[in-house]
């Protein structure tokens, strides 16, 4: 791997990052202009028109995405990464957005790597390392301190932000865990079209969007563009693409730049006021999670000799 490469690879892995946190300002800016609009809906459109990019996309790249239906455990796999995974991941996330503010939303969800590493321990047995236990008391410090603002018999953000945050945190877990043993073989078009298009239609068929009458602007509309093109297809195929050229530990060190750009961008376009305490936090959990990846590689490493231990 040649130095450029690496550098293609930090680039393209960053620029996806940043993209999120784009989509994440584009949504509150939409839900700021129309208050009619709800994040199922939003979320439905987004996934259904991403979906069916990625997989026309898939099948012009020759990645033949049908293939997936012909093996039952990756079929269902497919079904459980859109309905357990996605679903929560973003329209949790919408839902944040629309009731609190694009910064503090994104710092909640980003703390999904340390759901990982709660569940490796209690169902994969690997015992937490130094690095993780600290990273562990950093992010909870932060979200203390973001949560209250150093008053602990108060909440300074409403509960209901901490609601959905907490779920589109649990969505970054089961986002990341469930698609692991199908993207090898099907590629990150298809496992990721797919999860797209079934959480979108699942979501359909609880609130079907053809039944929600909104009066859309061209403004409006634009945004809605920037958030399925620039938000969600682009940075899925920029991600996927820059593990060619980095590990994957590095690209997920990467993702530091979502919640420091969904914050630059809130403050520059939305007017979003935070606190010292809600900057001094949000740094403390992306130090966390930085330091939680750098671990990454050794818990992984772990697991793959104890496989092949337990197979001999």
């Amino acid at each position: 791997m040649t130095q450029q490469n690496h550098l293609r690879g930090v680039l393209l892995a960053s620029s996806a990052c940043i993209l999120w946190g784009i989509s994440g300002v584009a949504a509150s800016t939409l839900f700021i202009n129309n208050p009619h609009l709800t994040a199922m809906w939003l979320t439905q459109v987004r996934m259904i028109s991403a979906g069916l990019i990625l997989l026309v996309w898939g099948m012009v790249a020759g990645k033949h995405p049908f293939k997936i239906w012909h093996h039952r455990h990756a079929a269902w796999t497919a079904v459980s990464y859109g309905l357990l995974g996605l679903i929560p991941v973003q329209l949790c996330y919408f839902e944040a957005v629309r009731v609190g503010n694009v910064p503090i939303a994104t710092i909640i969800q980003f703390l999904g790597p340390f759901i990982i590493s709660i569940y490796y321990f209690l169902f994969k047995h690997v015992t937490p390392s130094r690095i993780e236990l600290i990273g562990m008391i950093m992010a909870f410090i932060g979200t203390l301190l973001i949560v209250t603002h150093g008053h602990l018999n108060s909440l300074a953000i409403s509960p209901v932000i901490l609601f959905w945050g907490g779920l589109s945190a649990i969505g970054v877990a089961t986002n990341t865990l469930i698609p692991r043993t199908i993207l090898p073989k099907y590629g990150a078009l298809t496992v990721t079209g797919w999860g797209l298009l079934i959480a979108g239609l699942f979501l359909t068929l609880l609130q079907p969007m053809w039944r929600v009458h909104l009066t859309i602007t061209w403004p409006q509309l634009g945004l809605l563009i920037v958030i399925i093109l620039l938000g969600t297809v682009a940075p899925f195929l920029m991600f996927a693409r820059s593990l060619s050229d980095i590990l994957p530990t590095t690209a997920s060190l990467m993702d530091a730049f979502e919640p420091l750009a969904a914050t630059v961008f809130s403050i520059t376009f939305l007017n979003v006021q935070l606190t010292s305490f809600d900057f001094i936090g949000g740094l403390l959990i992306i130090l966390a999670v930085m330091a939680l990846s750098l671990n990454t590689h050794k818990m992984l490493h772990f697991l793959r000799r104890r496989r092949a231990h337990s197979s001999s």
